[in-house]
């Protein structure tokens, strides 16, 4: 394991500094596209790679984080969208349960089929509290995960179902209006719920410029996450990493 991933985001947090992690879905990328963005992401200091999707078909996850690791220091966390995703080659592994939705196998369901190969493994196990925030379109990870978002005016529900993951034990909450959303979570939720958990936040999701990415590290975002964006204009991560280090 090449670091502590819970103990630097809590040092981080404790500092003041934010965090900037890129999302890697092993599908929408091929082998001279990810060394171009790992050797950016080199370059610009990212934090780490989150590597997952809702759905996997090409099999290349471990391709992916081979190559990662060839070629980077930078720790490698998994984001999986199902159990068929942990891979004992990262360093950690979010361990996701969907407190925004009421469907129970991705509340706890999926992780008790998960927890004996996870026991056995060399993975730092972060438990994080995942919500859905509606983007105004649906995404894969709604549709996947038969559940639906909090709505994005519905700052009151946010901080109330994040306090309630805290409460439960939970390390850290993700706050993610998913991949391709049509609109970022806005800053007043950010805000709201920031201030009523003391545990870290990551918030991703519809964030494609370095304006954004600096107006939720002023609302309360602990780590940044992005990953559609990037695949469409690699030249971002060393400008919204700039926004976000500078910060």
């Amino acid at each position: 394991m090449k670091t502590d991933i819970y103990k630097s985001i809590l040092k981080s947090k404790k500092d003041g500094k934010k965090q900037f992690a890129l999302l890697i879905d092993p599908d929408k990328t091929n082998k001279s596209d990810l060394k171009e963005v790992i050797k950016i992401s080199n370059k610009s200091k990212v934090d780490f790679f989150f590597v997952g999707g809702s759905l996997l078909t090409n099999d290349s996850m471990d391709d992916c984080i081979r190559q990662i690791n060839s070629e980077s220091d930078i720790p490698v966390v998994l984001f999986p969208g199902n159990i068929l995703q942990i891979n004992h080659r990262a360093d950690a592994i979010l361990f996701l349960s969907l407190i925004s939705g009421r469907n129970a196998e991705m509340l706890i369901g999926r992780h008790v089929i998960a927890a004996p190969t996870l026991k056995s493994s060399n993975l730092e196990i972060i438990p994080t509290g995942y919500m859905l925030i509606d983007s105004g379109k649906p995404t894969a990870v709604s549709y996947m995960s038969a559940t639906t978002p909090i709505p994005n005016d519905k700052n009151d529900i946010a901080y109330c179902t994040a306090m309630a993951g805290e409460m439960l034990g939970l390390k850290l909450i993700y706050m993610d209006a998913g991949s391709g959303a049509k609109e970022p979570i806005s800053s007043s939720m950010i805000e709201t719920v920031k201030k009523n958990i003391s545990i870290p936040l990551i918030v991703g999701g519809g964030i494609n410029t370095p304006e954004k990415a600096l107006s939720n590290c002023k609302a309360g975002a602990d780590v940044i996450v992005i990953g559609n964006s990037i695949e469409k204009n690699k030249k971002l991560i060393s400008t919204i990493a700039d926004k976000i280090h500078s910060f």
